[in-house]
């Protein structure tokens, strides 16, 4: 009866070991970026952590970066994509996990091949219609290119199909619609595949460089990875200030993730469960 028990301990025991390996693996550089961004501008890479280390490269960094005016555009086009994103996923993936009509196998079909088409062959048809529009140089040249996603509509089909329809049933029979089943019964009920969704497409557009490159060049439309790229091309050489830049832009995205961690894992774990 002992061995079992000695096998379960020692498989254990080895996740457990793989895993401090991967956390190790995967936090070292970001530890080294955090403890360089506090050291003085003049170290050398021979004696970056032998110095007085200070918040001073963080000050310099925010007022040179211009950091402000960045964080105001990223947060406004995170949030306005991701609201998009999850009104158009949730309506969707409804309509796709619950509704009978024809050809929505195949539009299906359609949602889930979008999802291997790379947004860079998209950039000249996208930017052609934005032209055509005006939408050039404005904010809505950053949200709309990317307001609806074919990932967000698959998982909250995915996570609506794991809610019995003995629910929808009693909804109904109360007089409810299909809208008021949706608002009221399913959204409440898929809130681990909402911030799944949430925190995919917050953090995705936080940390995207390619739009704000390609549909704007007005200064004051810039987002903060674009302040970041500017930032490196003027400090090349300066080690610590770079980090610094690099911790203010992580910062906001490491924190929004460690928040709602618990609901993404559920909601992950969850859209897998039928088909």
């Amino acid at each position: 009866m002992s061995k079992p028990n000695l096998n379960v301990k020692s498989g254990d025991f080895l996740s457990l070991v793989v895993l401090l390996l991967g956390a190790f693996i995967v936090l070292l550089p970001l530890f080294v970026v955090f403890l360089t961004s506090f050291a003085p501008t003049s170290a050398s890479p021979e004696n970056l952590f032998k110095n007085n280390w200070s918040l001073a490269n963080y000050r310099v960094a925010w007022q040179q970066g211009k950091f402000l005016l960045a964080f105001a555009n990223s947060t406004l086009v995170a949030i306005a994509v991701t609201a998009f994103q999850i009104v158009t996923s949730a309506l969707a993936g409804y309509a796709l996990a619950r509704l009978k009509f024809r050809g929505r196998q195949a539009l299906l079909l359609v949602v889930l091949a979008t999802l291997v088409i790379p947004f860079q062959l998209l950039v000249i048809p996208i930017f052609l219609v934005l032209k055509w529009g005006h939408l050039i140089n404005t904010y809505w040249a950053l949200i709309l290119p990317t307001a609806v996603s074919g990932f967000g509509i698959f998982l909250l089909r995915q996570y609506f199909q794991t809610i019995p329809v003995e629910l929808e049933e009693a909804a109904a029979i109360d007089g409810a619609n299909r809208l008021q089943i949706l608002w009221r019964v399913m959204l409440p009920l898929a809130r681990p595949a909402l911030v799944t969704l949430f925190l995919f497409t917050f953090i995705g557009e936080w940390n995207d460089l390619f739009k704000p490159l390609v549909f704007t060049t007005r200064p004051e439309l810039r987002t903060v990875q674009l302040a970041l790229a500017e930032f490196q091309e003027q400090f090349t050489n300066n080690w610590p200030l770079m980090m610094a830049a690099v911790t203010i832009a992580t910062v906001p995205v490491m924190v929004l993730f460690l928040i709602g961690q618990r609901q993404f894992l559920q909601g992950i774990a969850a859209t897998g469960i039928k088909n």
